[in-house]
């Protein structure tokens, strides 16, 4: 985990992608797809959003997922979280363009198993057939009425969903590289903070003065001599640290530079001295400079972000050469459905139930 305090905005986005339960095998989590580019043009069927190449995406399709992707916001955190924004941008806005994005990965994804030869077997058809008769069948009628889809349409979206993670999991399959210990080495760090900014009223950060910067600077002097005098450091964390957060386990490459330098050179119990970050002065103090557990958990990682490379490399040499079309009009038409009757959830759910076995 990277150490910073990130603006609400952008945290309400990274807590809800951890929170909802949603299939990753596309390797389409938030914050883990690269969008597609999609120019405008012309000539588009009814209820046609975009075009890539041969393959399209209706409005249908499109409300079916931003329809549950809103849901289960808001059964995560509350609808009161649509009165988020940042930069001038809505949630609502920054929701809606995910969906597009994730869609035309999607879409993209199906025309590059064409490229392998790859198909769905038998048995993977059959369960998205049975995936679409259940969530058509948990509709009632308001939901199927103005999502304005059947089980015909839910089926092919499946179909493409699985083919997606299908070749995903083709590109990949080969890549299972071996990590060393040392690669993965996860160390766990206790430490004080004395920020050298302010935030403003809009949430960015003001930077203190130097007069203000030599009184951090100061306390944090002041924090290290006890420490070193032998005080005990949970006790100083609580009198002078201003982050919420009082230790870190973390590996190499996810903390900044110079925090990270100054933690992985200490042996367990020992102390830096005043290490600068943009944030500000740390101090920080080595647990344990080899987490067994925590360890394992980033050889995982790191697997999974190489897998992530090869396809992307993949995926981008692709997806560079299609022809990508999107009906702005139509897609700048698209919003929330607002009906308190709408409540539909379980279109990614019942997917993982049925492919997952």
């Amino acid at each position: 985990m990277k150490y910073y305090h990130k603006k609400a905005f952008l945290w309400l986005a990274a807590v809800v992608a951890a929170v909802l339960v949603l299939p990753t095998g596309c390797g389409l989590q938030n914050g883990e797809y690269k969008r597609t580019k999609i120019v405008l043009t012309t000539g588009f069927g009814k209820d046609e959003v975009f075009r890539i190449d041969e393959i399209s995406c209706t409005l249908p399709e499109i409300m079916v997922y931003l329809t549950n992707t809103k849901n289960q916001y808001e059964q995560a955190l509350g609808s009161q979280i649509w009165q988020a924004s940042y930069n001038g941008e809505t949630l609502e806005a920054n929701i809606k363009e995910t969906v597009l994005a994730r869609l035309a990965r999607i879409k993209a994804m199906n025309l590059l198993a064409g490229k392998y030869g790859i198909t769905l077997s038998d048995t993977e058809l059959d369960n998205a057939a049975r995936a679409a008769q259940i969530y058509y069948e948990s509709l009632n009628d308001k939901e199927r009425e103005l999502l304005k889809t059947d089980e015909k349409l839910l089926c092919r979206m499946y179909e493409e969903y699985a083919l997606a993670g299908k070749v995903y999991q083709y590109l990949i399959a080969d890549i299972n590289p071996e990590i060393s210990d040392d690669e993965a080495r996860t160390i766990t760090v206790q430490h004080i903070l004395i920020k050298t900014y302010s935030l403003n009223d809009q949430g960015e950060r003001v930077p203190y003065s130097e007069e203000g910067r030599k009184e951090a600077y100061r306390r944090a002097s002041e924090a290290l001599t006890k420490a070193r005098e032998g005080e005990e450091f949970m006790g100083l964390i609580a009198e002078y640290s201003e982050d919420n957060n009082p230790s870190y386990s973390f590996g190499k490459g996810t903390m900044e530079p110079a925090f990270e330098e100054a933690a992985f050179n200490l042996g367990t119990d020992e102390i830096s001295g005043i290490v600068e970050s943009e944030h500000g002065y740390h101090i920080i103090k080595c647990i344990s400079t080899f987490d067994k557990d925590e360890t394992d958990r980033n050889k995982v990682k790191i697997v999974e972000q190489r897998r992530k490379e090869v396809f992307n490399e993949e995926y981008s040499g692709f997806v560079g050469g299609l022809t990508r079309n999107l009906n702005q009009k139509l897609w700048d038409s698209v919003g929330f459905l607002e009906d308190d009757t709408v409540t539909t959830s379980s279109f990614f759910e019942i997917y993982k139930e049925l492919f997952s076995a």
